[in-house]
């Protein structure tokens, strides 16, 4: 690679943060120097700690750079085709002996598009397999599925982020991004120079709750009771903007009636916020003109997860909150490509284009596309939980990439050991993971620097992550690997290792579905810095501008007319019409042809201003009712377990956990508990705690604080080992997203000299 500077993206959160790296001009093979990149909308030059650091897992000290095969209990170094034979050859044994379905793949959150893409065809097309899934359905499946009930469409956010400092009041649920997405906060911190409110909803007093107008904190699990509440109140109160409701809404009176059993003192008893509290939440809310709700892990990651969103959605629907410019429901998505590693076929249940597997015409569609028959296509699959669950019995071999759930998945200590029970493992990664540890075949794979593709972002916008340094010698891409396994499989055909090429297969793929990427280009995201899906092709039946076929996602500009100024940087060019002068012109391919070639589609920065993407056009209300979470405390385990993230560690740990100074912030796993619950104890600060759950047991050390409920304790997931908090976790599934319910357990809390 030349010493120059290229332009990408963070390989962590949701954010996609862009930065500029350079080949450093001396020390060791894989030494960039990192820079600012001040042009990137999102982050606008700001990085985190983990962002800064990204570059030291490049270190070819500090990641895999050969083949591993087991071979007398111990991984040792292989070639490549050894590796690989090995693999197809434990493939190909297992399907023959036990069927296709004894194959499982899971994938991961952090996967570009392309690689999400060949994964789900490589599974349903040289494997045969209905078993593949992800760890994006631990994300935000719960806010996906409820806003496919209630929009028809579930996109993260549905404006940019942009938006958030020009609104009046931002109700965050669950969610801390002053220490999860770090370099967002600054949207937060502007709505309230701007004269906005921030109400954040959490069991802790974290750094964003801080920030925070009006800090809200329900027991765990009851974040469904307490938008029902706010609903009541806002029922009571006269505040429902009922024109809005008539007009742009269905399912109101269902909704109404589910809420009004939601009383404000009953509320109070179930979620410990006072009825004060909560009418001053509903009076902040209500009172500008425009106002948005974004949630995130904490109500998500519940075995009511959809309802509870649900809930939420309600709430902003009754208020005249979505739909409208400024205001709405978003999800802030966690891992860097959650949002489009669902989209294009790793999810049990899809197809690309955010198709659904078990609707014909996508079957036809994509069948077509690949060049198969629709009927060979297998059907919907286990979630991901279930299908670790089935490792090992109904699964008889797994093919794993970018992902480790011995750390991650919940009730841990079972899933590594359904994991240790298979009859063949191979893992795809870039460093030696707690599950590629267990592995009988690894392979060293490329990462973010070393390769190009494209990832979507929170508010879905699609990015080009370009390579800026060559690999080590030994590593080679994930589309490398199912290349070779796909010929040895006997499939010669269709799985490029060139991104781009795999990209403009998934453009066809994905064309006239939900998530349509089919106007996007590699050229058109270099040089627009992002575009945002949907964005069809230019095509004849879509309007001689090439914008989408009428009263789908088109009128943003009249809508947005109402609340800003022609001059405001909101209006960009993407809310531009298609024959705008402020349009680049090289968005066309010349003056000669051009009225002869639609107009390329601009992208969705915003979505619903003209109409809702259901049938009818409408929001549908859903009605919902509070319910207990899965595991309540008893005698036995009397005290509420949260979970969640620190700002110095990511997900897993599997790579921040190999950086010097990420470790030296957050060095290991704690228990945060409450003065009143340590007195209890007998505990001080650094005293090491067994928390103790039905499904296992943590120790780590006690620290002490008033920022905590006194009846919950948090731990941070990064950590393996003794600290792992995934091993009391509870994979108690929500019915219709199947996310498991990581943010509530009961547990029991003892110092360990108390054991002793």
């Amino acid at each position: 690679m030349q010493n120059t500077a290229t332009p990408t993206h963070c390989p962590y959160c949701a954010l996609q943060c862009g930065m500029n790296l350079t080949p450093a001009a001396d020390g060791p093979a894989g030494t960039v120097v990192l820079t600012e990149r001040a042009d990137f909308p999102v982050n606008r030059g700001a990085l985190c700690g983990k962002g800064r650091t990204a570059p030291e897992v490049l270190s070819s000290g500090v990641r895999l750079t050969s083949p591993l095969v087991r071979t007398g209990g111990r991984l040792v170094p292989a070639t490549w085709p050894e590796a690989l034979d090995r693999i197809a050859g434990a493939l190909g044994s297992v399907r023959e002996e036990h069927g296709p379905d004894a194959l499982g793949v899971f994938g991961g959150g952090g996967l570009t598009n392309e690689k999400a893409y060949s994964l789900g065809k490589f599974a349903r097309v040289v494997l045969g397999t209905s078993q593949i899934d992800y760890n994006g359905r631990f994300c935000m499946s719960s806010a996906a599925a409820a806003g496919v009930k209630a929009f028809g469409l579930d996109r993260g956010l549905p404006f940019p982020l942009e938006d958030i400092p020009r609104t009046g009041c931002v109700i965050l649920v669950g969610s801390n991004p002053a220490e999860t997405m770090p370099p967002s906060l600054r949207y937060f911190t502007e709505l309230r120079e701007n004269g906005g409110t921030l109400i954040v909803i959490d069991p802790r007093r974290t750094k964003t709750a801080e920030q925070a107008d009006l800090h809200l904190a329900p027991r765990p699990g009851t974040d469904l009771a307490l938008a029902l509440g706010m609903l009541h109140l806002v029922v009571a109160e006269g505040r429902v903007d009922q024109a809005y409701v008539e007009e742009r809404t269905s399912g109101w009176e269902e909704a109404r009636a589910a809420a009004m059993a939601h009383w404000p003192e009953y509320v109070e008893r179930i979620t410990g916020v006072s009825v004060p509290e909560l009418r001053e939440a509903v009076r902040l809310f209500c009172e500008p003109e425009a106002a948005m709700v974004l949630t995130a892990r904490g109500p998500e990651q519940q075995a009511k997860g959809t309802d509870t969103v649900g809930a939420w959605i309600n709430l902003c629907l009754a208020t005249g909150r979505a739909g409208r410019p400024l205001s709405g429901y978003g999800c802030l998505t966690g891992q860097g490509n959650g949002q489009g590693g669902r989209e294009h076929g790793q999810k049990a249940d899809q197809l690309p284009g955010y198709r659904k597997l078990d609707d014909p015409e996508a079957r036809r569609h994509v069948a077509e596309v690949w060049g198969v028959d629709p009927d060979a296509l297998p059907g919907p699959g286990r979630s991901a939980y279930e299908l670790l669950d089935a490792l090992g019995r109904d699964v008889k071999a797994l093919l794993l990439m970018g992902s480790n759930p011995v750390v991650s998945a919940p009730r841990a200590a079972h899933v590594e050991e359904r994991l240790r029970s298979l009859d063949f493992l191979a893992v795809c990664d870039v460093v030696l993971s707690e599950t590629a540890e267990l592995a009988d075949v690894v392979l060293p794979v490329t990462q973010w620097a070393e390769e190009t593709g494209t990832t979507t972002n929170l508010e879905g916008r699609v990015l080009l992550r370009r390579q800026a340094i060559t690999p080590p010698e030994g590593v080679r891409s994930d589309l490398y690997v199912l290349h070779e396994l796909a010929a040895r499989l006997g499939v010669e055909k269709g799985f490029p290792t060139d991104a781009e090429e795999v990209f403009e297969e998934l453009r066809r793929a994905s064309a006239g579905g939900a998530a349509d990427y089919s106007g996007i280009t590699y050229r058109r995201l270099a040089e627009e810095n992002g575009v945002f899906w949907p964005c069809p092709a230019p095509d004849p039946g879509a309007g001689e501008d090439g914008t989408a076929p009428a009263g789908e996602y088109d009128g943003e500009d009249a809508a947005l007319d109402a609340v800003l100024p022609d001059d405001d940087p909101a209006r960009e060019e993407a809310a531009l019409p298609s024959d705008d002068p402020a349009r680049e012109e090289s968005a066309l391919p010349s003056e000669a042809v051009a009225e002869e070639i639609p107009a390329p589609h601009p992208g969705t920065p915003r979505l619903f201003l003209d109409r809702f993407a259901t049938p009818d056009g409408r929001a549908r209300f859903v009605p919902v009712a509070h319910r207990p979470s899965a595991e309540e405390p008893d005698d036995d385990y009397p005290v509420l377990l949260t979970t969640g993230r620190v700002v110095s560690q990511y997900q897993s740990g599997a790579q921040t956990r190999r950086v010097a100074e990420l470790n030296k912030a957050a060095p290991g796993p704690f228990v945060e508990l409450h003065p009143r619950l340590a007195a209890r104890l007998g505990a001080a600060e650094g005293d090491l705690l067994a928390v103790q759950s039905r499904r296992g047991r943590a120790v780590a050390p006690a620290r002490i604080t008033t920022a905590i409920r006194p009846d919950t304790v948090f731990m941070p997931f990064h950590w393996p080992g003794e600290g792992r908090a995934n091993t009391l976790t509870n994979p108690a599934l929500d019915p219709t997203s199947r996310m498991p319910e990581f943010k509530v357990c009961a547990v029991r809390v003892e110092t360990v000299r108390a054991q002793q």
